[in-house]
């Protein structure tokens, strides 16, 4: 396992764009090393004879059938005169992309 130092900290900030203080470089290179420490613990754990878990319950979402359904004109109607901004009959939402 590879040794986590200040310099892989200022590194990784770099990287990500981050703006770290020392007091901060100093904690991450702590809490990073023990957290990787822990990790290299859980590794030497003998799983051997468990089944791999592809989930943790045996629970299933409800959902209902996503089936259209046929607006009624006046419905229709109180939906566009209702929306902010309305064009030739379809509702006119604010551009994603420039």
């Amino acid at each position: 396992m590879a040794e986590i130092t200040k310099a892989l900290i200022k590194k990784l900030a770099k990287l990500a764009r981050l703006e770290l203080s020392s007091a901060e470089t100093e904690k991450f290179t702590t809490d990073l090393g023990n957290i990787l420490a822990h990790v290299h613990e859980l590794e030497s754990v003998d799983t051997k004879n468990v089944a791999p878990m592809t989930g943790g319950t045996m629970l299933k979402n409800v959902m209902r059938d996503d089936v259209a359904e046929a607006v009624q004109p006046k419905e229709q109607k109180n939906i566009i005169d209702a929306f902010p901004d309305t064009q030739g009959g379809y509702l006119k939402t604010p551009a994603v992309f420039e």
